[in-house]
């Protein structure tokens, strides 16, 4: 008999041999593994769990039928709240989320929520099982800007209550953060992500590619010439922040979002494609987030010795558990309690090195968390030739600067009403980090549900 406190183990690729290729880490449950995890959840009927998921999945009712082998109607389950099951199984923070809420986990382990939603979604995927599109049209038509989480959420919730949606995509792929910012290592871009967007796509969403909004055409132009009655703005946090340090501007010094987009969506890494890549030899990755761990992690895969410089201890790291395990055992070295001061140029403006300075931690910021101060005398350098800035980003101003009537904050962010994702212009709404700035894929996918329902809203009032 297993031990129910504890998870059934899930298989990974050995960290020695995944840290020379760019096949995915974890390698999920089989069906086997899957029941007998499912088999360790207690059904409990206030569901904790659900109240941790942002989207709202019915997550006792999917695992009941996985106990029951029924790996179909489990699909219908999560579907009815997720438009990207396969995605969210696995990039979502569960920890602190679903799996964090587990009564299984005050005395034990919290059920792998998240392996058991990848191993469903998966099956459906590798056995045909596509969502359901809606019998009929309700004669509506609604913009989504952006096919990141948010857009493609909010334009699957809407197929699936008959309005005629259509995605404007400003890459020439779509999938947003899903294919530009997130390593194929953690989440495969044609077995995964690519089939995941024509799942939305066959519930009737059309999509159209390299359509900047703000140049190509505007929200404005949108609504007044083209008919939409409502637009999502779902166009995420794309414009990178900078330390504002001495040697900045050198040659070697990269944004993370940058390198990242280089090797994720324009396919650096492959023999056969020829988009240019740093493959510094010592990288320094400046940052303890989740694109600071992919970065770090992509830059070791191309052949570097890699530090991550952060200025808080381990405790701090914002960097999901799971995340920060991997690069330890691929072998990143944590450079912690560290801050930049200068990045060292050599005399063609190349980087050859990065001053740093020792921190301690004193008294709580206004996050909570302990802030990093200077130990005096404590300088030293690293000596390096790459330097990768992973310290957020935040949303292009392109959109909000071209819309008519459309509030901002001071860190040029949407203001869109949480419940509902309305902005301060009638018909047009907002969510994902463009209003949050850079969040979670599962945390812009609840704001493209509720901005889903906040527009069925207005255009059911529209129709009385």
């Amino acid at each position: 008999m297993a031990d129910v406190l504890k998870k059934v183990p899930v298989r990974e690729q050995d960290p020695k041999v995944r840290a020379t290729n760019f096949d995915e880490v974890c390698l999920g449950y089989n069906k086997e593994e899957a029941i007998e995890e499912a088999n360790r959840c207690i059904g409990c009927k206030n569901a904790k769990c659900m109240q941790g998921c942002p989207v709202s999945i019915n997550i006792p009712a999917f695992i009941a039928q996985v106990k029951e082998g029924n790996i179909e109607e489990a699909y219908k389950v999560i579907s009815e709240s997720s438009a990207l099951p396969a995605i969210c199984g696995r990039v979502c923070p569960q920890e602190s989320q679903c799996e964090g809420k587990c009564i299984r986990g005050i005395k034990g382990e919290a059920i792998s929520i998240g392996k058991l939603e990848r191993f469903v979604a998966d099956w459906a995927r590798e056995n045909g099982i596509k969502p359901t599109a809606p019998a009929q049209k309700n004669g509506h038509k609604v913009a989504v800007i952006g096919s990141g989480p948010s857009g493609l959420t909010c334009a699957g919730d809407l197929a699936k209550l008959g309005y005629d949606v259509t995605i404007f995509e400003a890459l020439h792929k779509a999938g947003g953060v899903l294919v530009y910012g997130i390593p194929e290592f953690r989440l495969p871009k044609d077995a995964v992500v690519e089939k995941e967007v024509e799942n939305v796509k066959s519930l009737g969403v059309k999509i159209e590619t390299n359509v900047v909004i703000g140049k190509s055409t505007t929200v404005d132009a949108l609504m007044d010439e083209e008919g939409f009655e409502a637009v999502f703005i779902g166009s995420g946090a794309g414009l990178p922040m900078f330390m504002g340090i001495p040697g900045e501007n050198a040659n070697g010094v990269f944004s993370a979002n940058e390198f990242l987009t280089r090797n994720n969506l324009m396919k650096a890494f492959r023999e056969d494609y020829d988009t240019p890549i740093a493959r510094g030899k010592k990288v320094a990755v400046v940052g303890g987030g989740n694109v600071a761990m992919d970065a770090a992690r992509t830059a070791l895969r191309l052949g570097g010795e890699v530090h991550i410089v952060y200025r808080r201890s381990e405790a701090e790291l914002p960097a999901r558990v799971e995340e920060v395990h991997h690069a330890k055992e691929e072998g990143i070295i944590f450079d912690l309690l560290t801050n930049p001061k200068e990045i060292l140029v050599d005399e063609n403006g190349w980087v050859k090195g990065m001053r740093c300075i020792r921190m301690e931690l004193g008294e709580p910021d206004a996050s909570g968390r302990r802030r990093p101060v200077e130990v005096p005398g404590s300088e030293f350098e690293l000596e390096l030739d790459t330097v990768i800035m992973s310290l957020g980003t935040s949303p292009n101003p392109l959109i909000s600067s071209t819309t008519i009537g459309l509030d901002i904050n001071k860190r040029k962010c949407i203001i869109a009403d949480e419940e509902t994702g309305k902005t301060s212009k009638e018909g047009v709404y907002a969510g994902g980090d463009a209003v949050t700035g850079a969040a979670t894929v599962i945390l812009a996918m609840g704001a493209g549900k509720a901005a889903a329902k906040g527009i069925h809203e207005f255009l059911s009032n529209k129709d009385k």
